[in-house]
């Protein structure tokens, strides 16, 4: 049975994808199967360009993901361990490098690698009732599937610092304030929200999404001019695009246009 269930959106939704968690006798924690099912769709999600957007959501009641699976990880040796959390960092620097946007989803809790799922996606949607948190100093480990490095570029330094040595837990009107959230709502109603927003994206070109999320991405790790450089670079793949000449025809006709990633 599948942990993870892939959802393509069609009619005027056509472009969007949604990545549902489903291992509800584990609160969706990340063990060897669901990893591996992850892994192997973003692999496949990354050279579609039909795809425009990615909305990541659990379809387990109440939670989002309760984190790395520790029942199954107590099994495991030393370097099954090791080799286990550097296939969640890899994984989720897939999840990262995916050109287009994504979206989480968050309902219930996200907890320790939970969250850290979430932060590799580039916008976070938060229901009002979500518990989120990286507890992991309170096991006496530390965060390893990336929220030490997304954390803290996100919110800061010292508020990163201080959620992970506390090993608090949060929610969602703190986590828009510490802008881990991006948008908060009602209980029930991030997954709703969240395709609203994916809907909000959906009509603009998508070479120049990809383009500006690779300018802002890779801009962050350069001082300025090396920044600079790097978004006339990203500037200089849509010149050529169709596309732009739609969006310039559509402009002038006073009418929407139509984008075919081309």
């Amino acid at each position: 049975m599948g942990t993870l269930r892939v959802e393509r959106l069609d009619g005027s939704d056509s472009g969007i994808l949604l990545l549902g968690l489903e291992r509800p006798e584990a609160k969706n924690a990340l063990g060897r199967q669901l990893l591996r099912e992850i892994t192997e769709a973003l692999a496949t999600i990354a050279e579609d360009l039909s795809l425009r957007v990615v909305v990541l959501h659990s379809l387990v009641p109440g939670v989002f993901c309760a984190g790395a699976d520790l029942k199954e990880r107590s099994g495991m040796s030393q370097e099954e361990a090791t080799a286990f959390v550097m296939q969640l960092r890899a994984t989720f620097t897939a999840l990262e490098n995916l050109p287009m946007p994504t979206l989480a989803a968050i309902e219930g809790a996200a907890l320790g690698g939970g969250l850290e799922l979430a932060l590799a996606c580039d916008l976070r949607v938060v229901g009002g009732s979500a518990k989120l948190g990286l507890p992991e100093t309170s096991l006496a480990i530390i965060p390893g599937a990336g929220g030490t490095q997304r954390l803290p570029r996100l919110i800061g330094r010292a508020r990163a610092k201080e959620l992970i040595f506390t090993a608090r837990r949060f929610g969602a009107a703190e986590a828009l304030r510490y802008g881990i959230a991006d948008r908060i709502t009602e209980a029930g109603q991030a997954l709703e929200s969240a395709l609203g927003l994916a809907r909000e994206i959906l009509p603009n070109g998508p070479v120049a999404l990809r383009a500006a999320k690779e300018a802002i991405d890779r801009g962050l790790d350069l001082d300025r001019p090396g920044g600079l450089s790097l978004e006339a670079a990203c500037y200089a793949k849509v010149i050529p695009t169709k596309d732009r000449l739609e969006g310039l025809a559509a402009f002038k006709e006073k009418r929407k246009p139509k984008y075919r990633g081309e």
